[in-house]
């Protein structure tokens, strides 16, 4: 987590992110400063070994209304933390070092892992990111571009 920091680099309450080295290109994200670490939603998340270090794995759903392009992601767990969510619901949660790319720049982030489908963004960023050289315009959206009309019909679950 120490790539060169970059002052104001300004960005709307909702972006579009990618995840590399996935292929997951696009996934919608609200820009939370409410919240400290990052959430991804990930399902059917699994703990195992690997070279005596445990992993994570889950199935990454980047669209909210459906199922298409799903991609499992495996991690090196980070950390297991109980994360407390808005409602007041506290839940043990996996944390990962995952790479983000906002606004066109690629930082390093703390993400936990969960299951956000009630949610209306399968991503959340939260200040610990937004501590890379972030400012938040919460009047704008999608500073940092649009994905294509044809993933933005996919994530509302329309053919493209």
């Amino acid at each position: 987590m120490t790539e060169p920091f970059h002052s104001n680099t300004v960005v709307g309450w909702r972006e579009w992110v990618a995840l590399p080295p996935s292929e997951l290109g696009w996934i919608k994200a609200k820009i939370d400063t409410g919240a400290r670490t990052s959430a991804l939603h990930v399902v059917g998340i699994e703990e195992f070994e690997r070279d005596g270090r445990a992993w994570v794995r889950g199935t990454v759903r980047p669209w909210q209304r459906s199922i298409a392009d799903a991609a499992t992601l495996e991690w090196p767990v980070h950390d297991i933390r109980r994360i407390r969510s808005s409602s007041g619901h506290a839940q043990r949660r996996f944390v990962v070092l995952q790479r983000i790319v906002l606004a066109g720049r690629e930082i390093t982030a703390e993400v936990t892992l969960t299951n956000r489908d009630k949610m209306g963004f399968r991503m959340l960023i939260g200040r610990e990111a937004l501590r890379h050289g972030f400012v938040v315009d919460a009047r704008a959206g999608f500073l940092g571009g649009r994905a294509p009309k044809s993933v933005r019909r996919r994530n509302r679950g329309l053919p493209d």
